[in-house]
């Protein structure tokens, strides 16, 4: 049996006060394994099976805090963060927001590429519990980091271009909002893999317009992101799946009925297959 006196800070007289022996009473008593996690996360995803991925993810976080490994609790919460956004979960999402943050700036990670991904997952939290406006500083924040430490043309930016265009749309910050598209697209549409976020963006793009009064730009839009959601080069996969279920409801909004019913077909099948 370990107890406290085991992991005591203990100091040698003759060493000028250094540790002697003895780790830190913070050091870690193991670590969880990351990366099986998220492998095995995201297979349940696959499966449209969000009830157990987040019975997992928090068994896991758990474990991380019994352990004192903050590393392995920081990727937990960072997954968390965006399953109870997908889930519309405020008041766990929020909770998850803050030790992310917390954890982040406490293991020295706020400038760094990794940090500034947990800064923009959590902006997008805040933008989907309705609160653009803290997500903002975030976004911005995140942009700073992946500037003095991504090349340009990382896939990153579009992501985070997208997701702080409808924050600033959410704020009636259209022009700056459009500006913030046409940068996402402007990545996603010049690498082979990014055919189904350049399609999420043109929809959102599409919204702003009837939002902000340029209803005559939406066709355009909608019917890019038609045709790249029918690109043969996307795996029919779980996230192609998901994908689906989050832009058809958009073509039926906008008088496509025929493609909402298609892609949500679709969708159902790749599920079932999974």
């Amino acid at each position: 049996m370990i107890d406290k006196f085991d992991y005591a800070e203990t100091n040698c007289p003759l060493c000028n006060g250094e540790d002697f022996y003895y780790p830190k009473k913070d050091a870690p008593l193991g670590r969880i394994p990351v990366e099986r996690i998220i492998r095995k996360i995201d297979s349940l995803f696959d499966k449209n099976d969000y009830t157990e991925a987040g019975r997992l993810l928090v068994y896991w976080r758990n474990e991380a805090v019994d352990l004192k490994d903050k590393s392995g609790e920081l990727a937990m919460e960072n997954e968390l963060v965006g399953y109870y956004r997908k889930q519309n979960d405020m008041e766990n999402g929020l909770a998850s927001v803050s030790r992310a943050l917390a954890l982040t700036e406490e293991l020295n990670q706020d400038d760094m590429a990794s940090g500034a991904t947990v800064f923009l997952n959590c902006a997008t939290a805040y933008k989907a519990f309705a609160m653009a406006d803290k997500a903002m500083p975030l976004y911005e924040r995140a942009e700073q980091i992946y500037k003095s430490t991504l090349s340009a043309e990382d896939a990153r930016f579009g992501g985070l271009y997208n997701n702080m265009a409808l924050a600033l749309a959410d704020l009636e910050r259209f022009e700056q909002a459009e500006n913030a598209y046409f940068k996402a697209l402007g990545i996603m549409e010049s690498i082979p893999t990014g055919a189904t976020e350049a399609a999420i963006t043109y929809i959102n793009l599409a919204h702003m317009y009837e939002n902000c009064g340029k209803e005559t730009k939406i066709g355009d839009c909608m019917k890019r992101a038609c045709e790249l959601l029918q690109s043969k080069d996307i795996p029919h996969d779980g996230y192609y799946a998901f994908v689906l279920e989050k832009c058809a409801p958009s073509f039926g909004y906008f008088g496509d009925t025929e493609i909402y019913e298609r892609m949500m077909m679709e969708a159902e099948e790749i599920y079932a297959r999974s």
